[in-house]
């Protein structure tokens, strides 16, 4: 990093991570979900720590510990709490895309090695299957839906339960777990050149550097919420959008779905997105056809190029109803993954709305730069 705007908490490894973070904002609001509508659950950063060590002392209690463990499913806080549970004292997290086939799943559990997979329940079927054909070492299979254990099948509610009273009851094994920073503790898989998929491996040094070096540099904070939205397995959304928040005692919430996402920001108040260049000109096109649907886009453009050359601040204020569009609190709309046309990211900022373009790879965890 050439330059450090911010200050920023020094963190060893994500154990470390959750420990300071933990309690400088433990009673905080770490994640927001939608039970139905207009009704929530809220979880604060200390009961996320909780089941975080709970399940793990549990994992460790069936045997899993040293061994490589799977999450596979949609965004929600139960595979970030499987995650981290995991990386935090059991074994090594091997994150997979949920949308890949059979065949293709098979192949991963092969060579990966693991020994148990986190699944939402679109997967028990296939996963079953999977388990009794005798694919790979895969022995468990965890269900993060089950509300208690059926035949052959955890659940990561039962689980977490049985590691708060494991933990009553005197059991440290996780708690007092040591991390070797520099030691492989995520395997991911990601899409190369040849047919077959490349395993990239991450430490917790490489994730907690990554972490640190975007904290220096976006004044992100305990008040901001952030959304999630791209698929977790990708580490863009795993480092930038899941443990940033955490690292920095913020919120998270859930999208509904591509189409609900100006909605779901402007429902949460959402204040950091990190996505992709296509989900922001669609967002793009979906405010200037309501401002053209409206007879508002000619006094929209006129404005623009009247206040081309103000503050962020006063173009907020100019633009106050473009903001309110998307709930009226966005400080950072961050893109990756893909090139972002210039001009896109020109219209952003031409009202007030401070979409940066980011750079990097899986193998560097992933940020190599962000451009302000």
């Amino acid at each position: 990093m050439s330059e450090r705007l911010y200050d920023y908490a020094k963190i060893t490894d994500l154990k470390d991570m959750l420990e300071k973070s933990g309690k400088q904002h433990g009673n905080r609001i770490a994640y927001k979900i939608k039970i139905d509508k207009d009704k929530y659950k809220c979880f604060t950063h200390n009961e996320v720590r909780e089941m975080i060590n709970a399940l793990g002392t549990a994992l460790i209690d069936i045997g899993l510990k040293g061994k490589r463990i799977a999450v596979i499913g949609e965004n929600r806080y139960e595979w970030e709490i499987a995650y981290l549970a995991i990386v935090c004292g059991v074994g090594t997290v091997v994150p997979l895309d949920k949308s890949l086939p059979e065949n293709e799943l098979k192949e991963l559990i092969k060579r990966s090695g693991i020994e148990a997979i986190f699944y939402s329940n679109k997967y028990e079927e296939t996963l079953e299957k999977i388990k009794y054909e005798g694919v790979g070492n895969l022995k468990h299979l965890i269900s993060m839906d089950l509300k208690e254990h059926k035949e052959g099948i955890y659940s990561e509610i039962e689980l977490i339960e049985k590691g708060k009273k494991l933990i009553k009851e005197g059991n440290r094994k996780y708690l007092d777990a040591k991390i070797d920073n520099e030691k492989m503790r995520i395997m991911l898989f990601t899409s190369g050149t040849t047919s077959a998929s490349k395993v990239v491996a991450l430490s917790h040094k490489n994730i907690t550097s990554n972490l640190m070096d975007i904290a220096s540099i976006l004044d992100v904070d305990e008040n901001d919420i952030f959304l999630s939205f791209l698929p977790l397995h990708h580490v863009f959304e795993c480092t930038v959008g899941f443990l940033f928040a955490l690292y920095k005692g913020a919120q998270t919430v859930f999208a509904d779905g591509i189409r609900h996402i100006p909605e779901n920001m402007k429902e949460y108040k959402v204040s950091v997105m990190a996505s992709v260049p296509a989900i922001y000109e669609r967002i793009f096109k979906m405010i200037r056809k309501k401002l053209e649907n409206e007879g508002k886009l000619e006094d929209i453009l006129k404005k623009e190029e009247e206040y081309k050359y103000a503050t962020m601040e006063k173009k907020k204020e100019v633009f106050k109803e473009i903001h309110n569009m998307l709930g009226g609190n966005v400080k950072w709309l961050i893109s990756g993954a893909a090139s972002l046309d210039k001009t896109i990211e020109d219209r952003y900022r031409r009202v007030g709305l401070n979409l940066v373009q980011g750079y990097g790879l899986t193998e560097t965890s992933p940020v190599v730069a962000i451009r302000k």
